[in-house]
């Protein structure tokens, strides 16, 4: 699985967002498909998606956890507190909610790919020192 950011999940829906073209180019070098997410990403762009495009744009996106190409990471009481952690570590770049939570699946499920359009992620570091590679 290939941990998905808020941005490509609304870039892919969304034909007129910037990224939406590249987004879809980078699909193909998803490392593994279903994508995987959070909550609070898809919570994020569901809000996102919803603004834009309206109810058919949200049901889009319903429909990709429907079929499976999308799965939802429910966090455990552990990595919401290492979430917290990490916030107050990055407060200075800031980090927000979206990025803590795929930062701490990354950690607890042992993954290494985020796609993603957001340039923080090549300043955020695992709690090994590693850093997670960009899928753009």
């Amino acid at each position: 699985m290939t941990l998905t950011d808020t941005g490509p999940l609304v870039a892919l829906l969304d034909a007129g967002d910037q990224y939406h073209a590249s987004c879809v180019d980078a699909m193909h070098r998803v490392p593994s498909v279903p994508l995987l997410t959070t909550w609070v990403c898809f919570a994020e762009a569901m809000y996102l998606l919803g603004d834009v495009g309206g109810y058919s744009y949200q049901a889009a996106l319903w429909d990709l956890v429907k079929t499976g190409q999308l799965v939802l990471h429910d966090l455990t009481r552990a990595e919401t507190h290492r979430m917290a952690a990490l916030m107050a570590q990055y407060q200075d770049t800031p980090m927000d909610l979206a990025d803590a939570s795929l930062l701490v699946v990354a950690e607890s499920r042992s993954l290494r790919h985020v796609f993603t359009v957001d340039t923080d992620f090549y300043i955020y570091r695992l709690v090994d020192g590693s850093a997670l590679e960009v899928v753009r």
